[in-house]
Parts: C-alpha cells; sequence; structure tokens
C-alpha cells in the first residue's frame, strides 16, 4: 500500500495515511486556499482521498479527533520543520540523466561514509557534488549519506529523523537529493543511503496519534521499540518497506545501510528485514539490476546474510565491528568498555580470515558467549573500516585515529583494511588525516529535550570515568568544530597520507590476488609477543603476502616465506610515505629474519 501524497498530475492528488483505530480523519488543504476533504477508510484501516485543483508544493496536514492537528507521518517534505504542515511533492518532476547507469557490484564498494552538513562548508547536497572528483581521483566508487530523513532544527547527526520519507530541508530537499545522486551516477559512483528502521527520534514524533507503532513488548536505547509484531503491526512494517522502495525508487539510490538491526525486535514467523529483502529483490528483478541492503549489526549473526534455506534473512551484507575493535585496540591500546574484548593479534588474524573474532566465545564485556561462525559467507557480505561516525563521535571529545595515533600508525591502519579481502569504508577525512573532531550535535527545539541530552552524555562518559564536561551538543560551535578542513588535502604529511591511500586503492583494483573475494584463498598467520602479522592472498597465478608489524617497536621475525620469489610493491615505511626508511629488502624468498619498522606493513607480489 502506497502511502503519503502522491502527485497524479493535472493537478490532482492521493492522500494515504495510515489510522486503523481512529474513527475519523480530515484532509486539510492549507495552501493556497483553506479546505477541508473528509477521508474515507478501507478495512485495513487507510484512510484515502483524492483531491484536485492541488500543485505540487501546497501544504497539508490531517486533522484527527479531538481537533488534533498533524503533518502527514509519510510526508515527502516538511519546509518549515518537523511542527509545521507537509508539502505536496511532484515526484516525476526531476529530470534524470543517469539513464545508462547499472550500478557497481557489491564485491567492488569503495565505500565512503558523510555527514552532509559538516563535509562542505556550505553543508548541502549541491556542495558535494564540486567534491565528487577529489574522491574519484582517489578511487572512491560509493558514497555512503549519513540518514537525511527531516529532523529537528538544521544540526543532526541524522538518527533523529522523525519523518523517513521527508528530505532534510536544510540540507536541500527533494530536488538536491535528487541532484546529488543524478551527478554521483554520472560519474561513477554509487550512492548508498543510511536508514534508520529502529526508532523515531524524540521531537516532533507524531506517529503514535494515527496508529500502534510502537510496542512496550520491547524496550529499545531510544524508549519503546517500534511495533513489528505485535497487533496492527501489518501497518507499521509496510510503512518501513514502502520507505526503502521509495529511496530505491524515486531518488535512485543504490544501496540502503540499516541502522542498528539489533534494536529491530521481531518474533513473527517471517522477520521484517526478511520481508523486507524480499521485496527489495523483487523490485531489482523488476528493474533490471541488483539493489542492495547492508545492515548494521552487532550480533555478529550470520542469519542476517544467510539465504532462506539457511535460515536467514538474505541482507545483501553487514558491518564487523569485530574488525574495527580489533584493529582500534591494537593501534591505540584502549581496553575500556567494549574493547575490554579486543587487543590481541591473533582476534585481528581470526577477523582477517573468518570475519568475526567472537563465533560463540565467551565476551568478557558482556559476560556471555556471543556470536556464531561466518566463515561460510563470501568476504564481500562484510563491511569494514578502522574508524566511522559512531566510533569516532560516541567519544567524549569526537576524536578521530589522527589524535590517538601516530602518522605509522595512520597508514598501517589504512593497509588493514583496504588490503583486507572485505568491503572497505572510509569515513570522510579519513583519507587525508583530518583532525577536526566528530562530535554529537544536535538543534532541538524544546529546551527540557536539549537539557536531556546535556546529562544523558555527561552520564554516558562519567560511566568510562572520563573527567571533564562534554562539548554541548547543541552549540553551533560544537558543529562548526566538525566541518572538514579541505585545504589540509594537499598539505605536508595530510597530502602524503592521501597518495597512500590512492597507491592502496589502486593496488587493490590492479592486482587479482586483491580483487579476489574468494576466503577460501586466504592465509594469515600471527605471532602474538611480537604483534606481528603476515597476510597471504591469492587468484590463480596472483599472489599477494603482506607483512604487519603493530609493535610500536621495530621487530626482527623468523618467517617462513611462501615458495617463490616475491618482490616488494609498497611499504609504508619508506621515506616517500614520511617513514623512517624501509628496513626490509626489495626481495624476499624461502625462511628469513626479517626487521620490519614499528608500526609499519609490507605488500610483496609474487615474481613470475
Amino acid at each position: 500500500m502506497k502511502i503519503g501524497a502522491t502527485y497524479l498530475g493535472d493537478g490532482l492528488c492521493e492522500f494515504t495515511v495510515w489510522a486503523p483505530l481512529l474513527s475519523e480523519v480530515t484532509l486539510e488543504i492549507i495552501t493556497p486556499e483553506t479546505r477541508s476533504l473528509p477521508m474515507a477508510q478501507d478495512k485495513w484501516g487507510y484512510w484515502q482521498v483524492t483531491a484536485s485543483d492541488i500543485a505540487p508544493g501546497t501544504l497539508y496536514q490531517y486533522q484527527l479527533p479531538g481537533d488534533i492537528i498533524r503533518p502527514d507521518p509519510a510526508s515527502h517534505s516538511q519546509p518549515q520543520g518537523v511542527h509545521k504542515s507537509s508539502q505536496v511533492v511532484d515526484q516525476n518532476a526531476f529530470t534524470w540523466k543517469d539513464r545508462n547507469w547499472q550500478g557497481i557490484p557489491l564485491a567492488d564498494l569503495i565505500i565512503y561514509e558523510l555527514h552532509v552538513g559538516t563535509f562542505t562548508p556550505e553543508g548541502t547536497f549541491e556542495a558535494i557534488i564540486s567534491r565528487l572528483p577529489q574522491l574519484q581521483e582517489i578511487g572512491i566508487n560509493a558514497i555512503e549519506l549519513m540518514p537525511v530523513a527531516q529532523f529537528p532544527g538544521d544540526r543532526n547527526w541524522g538518527y533523529d529523523g522523525v519523518y523517513p520519507f521527508a528530505v532534510q530541508d536544510s540540507y536541500g530537499g527533494v530536488a538536491g537529493l535528487k541532484g546529488l545522486v543524478d551527478a554521483c551516477h554520472q560519474q561513477g559512483i554509487a550512492v548508498i543511503l543510511d536508514v534508520v528502521y529502529n526508532h523515531l527520534g524524540p521531537e516532533g514524533n507524531y506517529t503514535a496519534n494515527f496508529a500502534p507503532y510502537f510496542t512496550n513488548k520491547y524496550q529499545t536505547p531510544w524508549g519503546s521499540a517500534l511495533n513489528f509484531d505485535d497487533a496492527y503491526s501489518d501497518g507499521v512494517r509496510n510503512f518501513f518497506i514502502e520507505n526503502a522502495l521509495y529511496w530505491l525508487r524515486d531518488y535512485h539510490i543504490d544501496a540502503l545501510r540499516l541502522d542498528a538491526i539489533h534494536a529491530i525486535y521481531d518474533y513473527g514467523g517471517k522477520h521484517f528485514l526478511a520481508e523486507l529483502a524480499e521485496k527489495v529483490a523483487e523490485f531489482s528483478q523488476e528493474r533490471g539490476r541488483k539493489f542492495y541492503l547492508i545492515a548494521e549489526s552487532d550480533l555478529n549473526d550470520v542469519r542476517i546474510i544467510n539465504p532462506p534455506e539457511m535460515g536467514g534473512y538474505n541482507i545483501d551484507g553487514q558491518w564487523s565491528d569485530d574488525f574495527h575493535h580489533s584493529l582500534h585496540t591494537l593501534l591505540t591500546g584502549e581496553n575500556q568498555g567494549y574493547y575490554q574484548d579486543y587487543g590481541s593479534i591473533k582476534q585481528l588474524a581470526k577477523v582477517l580470515r573468518e570475519g568475526f573474532a567472537y563465533t560463540w566465545n565467551y565476551s568478557p564485556f558482556r559476560k556471555r558467549h556471543h556470536g556464531n561462525y561466518p566463515g561460510n559467507c563470501p568476504p564481500h557480505q562484510f563491511v569494514v573500516c578502522a574508524q566511522n561516525h559512531d566510533q569516532i563521535g560516541n567519544r567524549m571529545l569526537g576524536e578521530r585515529l589522527s589524535h590517538l595515533v601516530s602518522f605509522e600508525a595512520l597508514k598501517l591502519s589504512a593497509g588493514t583494511v583496504l588490503l583486507s579481502p572485505y568491503i572497505p569504508l572510509l569515513f570522510m577525512g579519513e583519507e587525508y588525516g583530518e583532525e577536526a573532531p566528530f562530535l554529537y550535535f544536535i538543534s532541538h527545539g524544546d529546551p527540557n529535550l536539549v537539557e536531556a541530552v546535556r546529562q544523558g552524555r555527561k552520564n554516558e562518559f562519567a560511566a568510562f570515568h572520563l573527567e571533564g564536561e562534554p562539548p554541548d551538543a547543541q552549540s553551533p560551535d560544537t558543529f562548526e568544530q566538525c566541518k572538514l578542513n579541505w585545504h589540509k588535502r594537499t598539505q605536508g604529511k595530510h597530502h602524503i597520507l592521501l597518495k597512500f591511500y590512492q597507491d592502496l586503492i589502486r593496488l587493490r583494483r590492479q592486482i587479482p590476488a586483491l580483487k579476489s573475494r574468494d576466503r577460501q584463498s586466504i592465509e594469515v598467520t600471527s605471532a602474538e609477543t611480537h604483534k606481528f602479522l603476515t597476510l597471504r592472498r591469492w587468484s590463480q597465478d596472483s599472489q599477494i603476502f603482506c607483512l604487519m608489524n603493530f609493535s610500536t617497536r621495530i621487530e626482527t621475525v623468523s618467517t617462513l616465506v611462501p615458495p617463490g620469489n616475491w618482490q616488494k610493491q609498497l611499504d609504508s615505511s619508506d621515506s616517500q610515505w614520511l617513514g623512517n626508511g624501509y628496513s626490509l629488502p626489495q626481495t624476499i624468498a624461502g625462511q628469513q629474519n626479517l626487521t620490519i619498522q614499528s608500526q609499519s606493513f609490507a605488500l610483496y607480489t609474487l615474481s613470475a
């Protein structure tokens, strides 16, 4: 069932809203002149009316029993903010120029996560377009937009969205997002959109006035869970499935990143995610090309990506938090909170081989066994990173890796991500070592809510025994601090790191062994005492051998080099990358004692 205001052309518009328990719903047209139209209810609780003399841009709202006036939960546009009227949008008005676009296979993606408001000084969709060539130049072929659904005010991470179908007006609204997607496709860049199906934000969330969108059966970190399996849940499931198809169909989005799916509670016979995957698969078949779903999850559960015949939901890919946590703890030495579960080189080796560190083994942080075995799933079903918005922004001071580790460790981090068999994700600015923080920021209109956020942040960090006051999330200065310093890309060590990322991505694309996504063609060894790791990958006649030293000391290790003669392709300790001068030989073979610089790696390929 299509919901919201569907503009049919010639001044006709169909309005549909789900309100199964209400006795009446009236459509209120606000502009160009006020009028009221009664709506009729069908047997599933959807109220509908087709109105004439409606032009795109018309403002409207719904009158509910008790003289309650509310915007449309499925509004496509909220030009006056989250509390005011909704706006009719003609989704066919935009002229697309991406007719020949066929998408990029999941296995080939190099993802770049960005926040629209802080990526450029202007903070708009349009402003991103001029930066696309710079991303493409280093090898990025997919951007992942943090949520753009309408949220309160004009500063927010996006996870406080309350109108999942409405494009944030301050970013450029409907036309702005379509213009960005169209420009990306014309330059060979896919677009992934982060969507939130586990909760709605607190301010401007009027869905409960219409229908049982929430259930008290389960609680999430944000309050009562969305109702995916209780009475009247069919309408909630339809709401979010329609939302997914809306982004793919009307905005030509290539893939959706599903936020925190571990907070989607559904114990019915068919999980919401399985139904969503079915509908997206049907849509892909209709359109003649594949559209993808990628889940963020901390469950370490392969049911998310397994096919239905194996009891899975058939989601195309999922994030591996274990990859980030294993890498982060090795580079920083941090061990507070969930980081206490990580820190050994053996764990990182296991993640590189299998995808997870925890595969039903005991987690000291959770105080229980955690995860299941992912080794039968192809590597291209896992997205990995060294940093992302959560891992940076949920720190009290929003420090990036560039603040926490050495320049050598930044290069080692890049090598670990980009030489892995998984889908790499970079967070905006990572490629040149951006030093601006990425802090948590909001612009709520409710003073009580603002104070609640302030206290919540303070209590959260107190639990980690962190001293000092967290930056004020409501302050415009907090937001401004997070904007990228684009000029640094051309300066000093930042420019060197940018070229280093560019070189790594080039090698990942050119060397067949690195292009392979076969889990059977990966061999990893590790030495805990030296914090040393070797990675071998192969595809037919192509082989790579990588030595990685995560120790802060120069290490000499006895290494059995795989048979053949190996030629060095890249050494992060080379002086051209501002290293200390490489100590590894240009060619290696057989059993050797090799001395490797601290926090460095070297990549070799098998000579013909």
